[in-house]
């Protein structure tokens, strides 16, 4: 009786522990990194890989638009890359709700706001209230106007930082339609997207002939709605994708299109823990974005135009996010992982920048080891026609950079991933140039990475390096962990190295360059170290010197990087297009890459109690964790599907197989766990 008593009292503690989420959508803070330099991502209301966000555009701005703390509005724009350098991306077609009769004297300031996936609203202290929800790539915008004169403006020539290019448009009665041109990205190449907006009140339109217009709607009227419609292809087919759906119907289908995915993986445990899951799994499925059109055309990165029964993707950060969030696409979403690889693979076909092209069907950042993605790809088995870009493919490897230490290293991995694509079409002679290309980043190593007593050695942007120290691009070496520890002088010394490195806090978080490195002891005979630095700096405090102004700080950062609050992450640290938050996502669930290019992942305790990842085909993975208590690190043992797996390592097709993994956990190292059958990258395997 005194059970069920208690039960009645506390319902909500049986809740927090259900393994189905059903919606967990509901559990995404949009706001997450929000404010400050703690990960440059906004509240917009977004879809699943949509090229189309709506959000709020802030005085000051930051790269995605959006500070949390500021009160001042300018208006609200249509599409943002979020958590990306060089200022951001995007910010196009800004549409200001005004009141008067002076559009820009006309002040928006924020009194309340609410978001969730799909959708954003905000209230402001004139009266006006703004409401937004996308659903694939259209958007329905609602206000409501107090008593008086009303309308909107218009500036076609917006943008966060990039430069405007060009637009063209077209008033036809209540609505606009037209493209605009951008530069990506650090402004490196150009996108463009075709528009159609139509507004369901009459209005007199004014143009400025600047790219800036006013509408202006009757005095009378106390609401207005704003129809959006985006394409890569052109105008009729934005036009085509205008729906007539409510506003509330809107806002339901894009709360469902965010639980299709989120859903894939269901956890158990702490519910403040779960709401930061799933609000880091909701910015690893922001991009890339989807722009060919339900009759297949798409644009390539030449501008042509061109046809596919798959659908097809760009806006790529494949630099920042090819060890993170790609190899987590490819797993939670494989019907859709399928087309982003196809469209990895056409870059090659139609025109690959490092950056971006002049002809980009969207805004975009940066390229880099695609190469490597695609081979792992392959080996994860999906298609790709390696035989119909073999020639480009060599192109590419062959213009790499060597000039500086860490493009060296780097330059070395895409040919390492090129000899091993050569080995597959059977070109075996072109292989082995390629491999012995690879192999040569040992002299690249020994020259410039092996003394680590120069003065220069924890500095970041030293010789030239991008974004990182001598210290921390010394341990990129993922496709030759085993030459790498002859380099250093074996596996005692490759311990002691990595200790020093970690015990004085050189690893650096707030970017991309190391963050290979703490699943590297795995490849020594001290495996258990790997499993305490995952834990470590997933939920613990960490000190942090190095931050992305190319400084090392005297003031460090000392606190948890992955915070569910506006000011997250460490300062100065981008979210990099998900692949911060991927990082996370793989640690919480059990296993993270052990070398992309490679299908084959490191394990360490999960987060939570269980996760289980649900697939359309019906398959199902559940990840259990025995002698679970919070902060119990280190793994004792592990069983699928009720047999031993004496490895530290788990494979792609056995997690896409489905089945029960069980992760037995311990607070004390388990020293010969993972040693018989150690996975450890081999440049000759």
């Amino acid at each position: 009786m005194k059970c069920f008593f208690m039960l009645l009292l506390f319902p909500f503690c049986l809740k927090a522990q259900t393994n189905t989420v059903k919606d967990p959508a509901a559990l995404v803070n949009t706001f997450l990194g929000s404010s400050g330099d703690h990960g440059q991502l906004s509240p917009a209301a977004s879809y699943p890989f949509s090229m189309l966000s709506i959000g709020p555009q802030t005085y000051p701005k930051l790269h995605g638009g959006y500070e949390h703390k500021a009160k001042k509005f300018l208006g609200f724009t249509h599409n943002r890359f979020e958590g990306v350098g060089c200022e951001g991306s995007g910010g196009n077609i800004l549409i200001k709700p005004y009141l008067g009769d002076q559009p820009l004297a006309s002040t928006l300031m924020k009194t309340s706001e609410s978001a969730a996936p799909g959708n954003y609203t905000v209230g402001f202290s004139n009266g006006i209230k703004a409401a937004f929800a996308v659903v694939e790539k259209q958007g329905l915008e609602h206000y409501d106007f107090p008593e008086g004169a009303k309308g909107f403006y218009f500036d076609l020539s917006h943008t966060l930082a990039n430069h405007f290019v060009s637009e063209q448009h077209e008033v036809n009665g209540q609505n606009i339609s037209g493209y605009v041109e951008a530069r990506t990205t650090c402004n490196a190449g150009t996108y463009k997207i075709y528009y159609v907006i139509t507004i369901d009140k009459p209005v007199k339109w004014t143009d400025s002939a600047n790219h800036k217009l006013t509408a202006v709607l009757n005095a009378a009227e106390s609401s207005a709605e704003i129809r959006v419609s985006f394409s890569a292809v052109d105008v009729a087919h934005a036009k085509a994708g205008l729906n007539e759906l409510s506003f509330a119907r809107m806002k339901s289908l894009g709360a469902q299109g965010w639980n299709d995915v989120l859903g894939r993986i269901q956890v158990e445990g702490d519910q403040q823990r779960a709401r930061l899951f799933y609000s880091l799994l909701y910015r690893t499925m922001q991009s890339p974005y989807v722009i060919s059109e339900k009759d297949g055309s798409y644009r390539a990165t030449d501008g042509s135009l061109q046809h596919s029964k798959e659908t097809m993707y760009n806006g790529w950060a494949i630099w920042d996010n090819y060890r993170t969030q790609l190899p987590l696409l490819s797993i939670v979403v494989p019907e859709k992982y399928s087309g982003m690889v196809n469209s990895i693979s056409n870059l090659y076909a139609f025109g690959k920048k490092d950056y971006s092209t002049q002809h980009e069907p969207s805004n975009t950042v940066r390229t880099e080891h695609a190469i490597v993605v695609l081979l792992d790809a392959y080996r994860k088995g999906y298609k790709v026609d390696f035989a119909g870009i073999c020639d480009s493919l060599v192109k590419d490897v062959d213009r790499l950079d060597y000039s500086h230490p860490d493009k060296a290293l780097e330059s070395s991995y895409d040919a390492w991933a090129l000899s091993q694509i050569l080995k597959v079409l059977k070109k075996d002679e072109l292989s082995k140039k390629y491999l012995d290309q690879a192999a040569e980043y040992k002299k690249y190593w020994k020259k410039d990475f092996e003394d680590v007593t120069k003065r220069d050695v924890d500095r970041v942007s030293a010789r030239g390096l991008y974004q990182g120290t001598i210290l921390q691009y010394r341990w990129f070496a993922p496709f030759d962990l085993k030459g790498l520890i002859e380099l250093m002088g074996g596996d005692a010394t490759y311990i002691k190295q990595l200790d020093r490195f970690f015990d004085n806090d050189q690893y650096n978080h707030a970017n991309e360059p190391d963050i290979q490195a703490p699943f590297m002891y795995n490849a020594s005979s001290e495996p258990w170290k790997s499993q305490a630095l995952v834990h470590h700096l997933a939920v613990d405090t960490v000190i942090q010197y190095y931050f992305n102004d190319n400084s090392r700080g005297i003031d460090p950062f000392i606190d948890r990087i992955y915070k569910n609050q506006p000011d997250a992450y460490i300062r100065t640290m981008d979210d990099d297009a998900g692949a911060m938050s991927g990082w996370y996502v793989f640690a919480a669930c059990g296993f993270s890459p052990a070398c992309v290019g490679s299908p084959v992942y490191y394990l360490n305790v999960p987060l939570f109690k269980t996760v289980s990842f649900k697939w359309p085909d019906g398959k199902v993975l559940n990840i259990s964790v025995d002698n679970y208590v919070e902060n119990r690190k280190y793994v004792e043992k592990v069983t699928l599907n009720g047999k031993i797996l004496d490895r530290n390592w788990i494979t792609q097709e056995e997690i896409m197989k489905g089945g029960t993994l069980v992760i037995t956990a311990t607070d004390q190292p388990a020293e010969s766990f993972g040693m018989k059958n150690r996975w450890i990258s081999d440049l000759n395997k």
